[in-house]
């Protein structure tokens, strides 16, 4: 049976691996071995961090709902609970954004909120 030596696909694979390794620091943007090494860990990070991207995002939302609540005497519970009872649906993204760019229109939401809490208790 006769040996199979893979030239050229061998050879564009590593190619690629060593173009996503450009840039990093000595010998792992040089030689094959500690390239892969580099791209497969640096590979598993973007996945995990794709996620945590997401997680970190919210947490900001929240924080920053949190303190354009507390301006109008709720705190951040309070005022989802408000706004989920009146029927408002907006997600945490255009809530902060709000509390961000308008505070007016946070301060009618608000005010939405206060009053549904108040006919619940």
């Amino acid at each position: 049976m006769p040996r199979v030596k893979r030239g050229t696909k061998r050879h564009n694979r590593r190619k690629k691996l060593l173009s996503l390794a450009k840039g990093y620091y000595l010998n792992k943007s040089k030689l094959y071995k500690f390239a892969k090494e580099s791209v497969e860990k640096a590979l598993g990070y973007a996945y995990r961090d794709r996620k945590v991207r997401k997680r970190d995002f919210r947490r900001l939302w929240i924080v920053r709902i949190g303190a354009a609540a507390r301006q109008n005497g709720l705190n951040y519970n309070q005022f989802i609970s408000g706004l989920k009872q009146a029927g408002v649906e907006m997600d945490r993204k255009v809530l902060a954004d709000i509390a961000l760019q308008d505070p007016a229109a946070f301060s009618r939401l608000a005010e939405t909120a206060k009053g549904t809490v108040k006919k619940a208790s």
